[in-house]
């Protein structure tokens, strides 16, 4: 690993990120389905709800643009695609089933942006960017599940629209560990700025 990070050092990856306000937070995918590893959890992905609870609190309390996003599919399944392909039962996840609801601790209040997505990325065909943007959003909290899978395409997406990425390592989780720290190691990187969520509470509070 030692000879991974000095390969990646000498050909420039890993720069560091600077936070820049307005910051906002997304919350991607906490919902009933993947809180329950019988249905689409496991790893760490409770304790990282248990983590962004405090999270949403802080970022309410300094007025941050918030938004959330859920899997919906249609109730007869006229937009399946590839993923669902690929992760069949994805297809159970629709407006009114129980898994596909955000988890009770976290629910959104009168203000904040619930985005609902067919694909991984909670900005591939929604109205995402374009609400942060006019939330003048510069920094982009990001909390959520599964680190490998909807957090890492939206990480991307988010870099690629020109906001500036803050994986908060501790509130973002996947239901198998190796995933979750490989994808972490990947974005630092290469997208975003990577750290735990009271460093990056600490890092933005002057901001």
């Amino acid at each position: 690993m030692f000879h991974d990070i000095e390969t990646y050092a000498r050909q420039s990856f890993g720069s560091s990120l600077a936070p820049q306000a307005p910051v906002g937070l997304l919350i991607v995918d906490f919902v009933n389905g993947f809180a329950n590893p019988e249905v689409f959890g496991g790893g760490n992905i409770p304790q990282a709800i248990e983590n962004t609870i405090p999270l949403l609190a802080h970022a309410r309390e300094k007025r941050w643009p918030v938004a959330h996003s859920r899997i919906v599919f249609a109730d007869d399944d006229t937009d399946h695609n590839i993923f669902t392909m690929k992760v069949p039962g994805l297809l159970a996840l629709k407006e009114q089933s129980h898994n596909s609801a955000i988890v009770p601790q976290l629910t959104p209040r009168k203000g904040e942006l619930v985005v609902r997505k067919t694909v991984p990325s909670a900005f591939f065909g929604t109205s995402l960017a374009a609400w942060l943007t006019q939330h003048g959003v510069r920094t982009l909290v990001i909390a959520g599940a599964v680190t490998s899978g909807c957090v890492r395409s939206s990480v991307v997406d988010a870099m690629q629209y020109g906001f500036r990425p803050f994986v908060l390592s501790d509130c973002v989780g996947d239901r198998a560990l190796a995933p979750h720290e490989a994808n972490l190691f990947d974005m630092a990187q290469k997208y975003a700025a990577v750290m735990k969520r009271d460093e990056a509470l600490e890092l933005l509070k002057d901001l």
